[in-house]
């Protein structure tokens, strides 16, 4: 009752992003994606660990390691940005699930902390890089056997995507269940999302690096896209 005798206007509720901020975050989990891409692209390059000519000769990897420098600023800028990025795309994503889930749902908090793991993994993808950047430049002065190290953990700890499964296959179950998300990103989930996480929990872990960025990037455009439409 308005014992006041004036209106008042009514409160409204911003029940999705569509009504609320811009879809940056959107456009962040885009971003997150490519520049993943790229950077296990640029892993892909420094394979001097698993060169069979130079197998077994650590003095030999490392000098190969040591050509393989620029593969390694490009790995190291790209996910570091995804690094960042991630951390964004996590909190929009749960705050846009939130608004079509049940209040005590538990997948946007799930879809969150997946990409929060894999942020963690890309950030200790690029823990040595610094060290390996200017160490290489001047062999005579490291152990080989460390350069032997670094590449296999460069080779490995960047591809650890499989948080990233987790939260695609929490967007499925939001988007096909409760219609917190299209259709067709619940189903890139099921296939992207799920074969992330099948490949990360498997012997085959490091492949989860192939998939886990592409579901990242088709992830973040649909959201940006699909809700610059609704507006």
């Amino acid at each position: 009752m308005n014992t006041l005798g004036t209106e008042t206007e009514p409160l409204t509720t911003l029940t999705s992003d569509h009504a609320g901020p811009g879809s940056i975050w959107a456009w962040a989990g885009a971003a997150a994606g490519l520049t993943g891409i790229v950077g296990i692209q640029a892993s892909m390059a420094m394979g001097a660990a698993y060169n069979e000519q130079t197998a077994g000769d650590a003095v030999a990897i490392m000098t190969e390691f040591a050509g393989q420098r620029t593969a390694m600023l490009v790995m190291h800028l790209t996910l570091m940005v995804s690094t960042a990025l991630l951390l964004v795309f996590a909190a929009g994503l749960q705050r846009r699930l939130r608004a079509g889930v049940p209040e005590y749902g538990l997948t946007p908090t799930v879809a969150a902390f997946g990409l929060v793991l894999t942020s963690v993994a890309t950030l200790m993808g690029t823990g040595l890089d610094t060290e390996l950047l200017f160490g290489l430049g001047n062999t005579d002065r490291m152990v080989p056997e460390v350069a032997v190290f670094a590449s296999h953990w460069m080779g490995t700890i960047p591809w650890l995507w499989v948080g990233a499964g987790v939260s695609g296959v929490a967007v499925a179950v939001a988007a096909l269940r409760h219609r917190a998300a299209p259709r067709w990103m619940g189903w890139a989930g099921v296939v992207l999302g799920g074969a992330t996480l099948l490949l990360g929990v498997s012997p085959l872990q490091y492949m989860a690096g192939f998939t886990g960025p592409v579901w990242v990037l088709v992830t973040g455009l649909g959201f940006a896209l699909a809700d610059r439409r609704s507006r």
